[in-house]
């Protein structure tokens, strides 16, 4: 994995703050929609074992950066996919 890796903070219901690896992020141009998809940076680097990982739409204007839940059947399939295809084409 690249060691200049992005990484963003995103609190819990409760406050607490996570860091996280941001594995891909892409944009969707009919919706002009972004997507992102993270991993929390504690979780193992084994390659056994599998990890968890968060996708999440995102907004980034004007120096003001929004995360936000992606709440349809729809969104989460195309996320899906662009995961799978990312998986597919990287060392990961």
């Amino acid at each position: 994995m690249n060691e200049e890796q992005d990484r963003i903070i995103i609190p819990d219901e409760n406050g607490e703050e996570h860091l996280f690896d941001v594995i891909f992020t892409f944009d969707v141009d009919e919706t002009q929609k972004s997507y992102m998809v993270v991993k929390p940076v504690e979780s193992s680097d084994d390659e056994e074992e599998m990890q968890e990982v968060y996708g999440f739409r995102y907004e980034d204007k004007d120096g003001e950066f929004n995360l936000y839940p992606i709440e349809t059947d729809k969104e989460w399939d195309m996320v899906e996919e662009m995961f799978n295809t990312f998986l597919a084409e990287s060392d990961l």
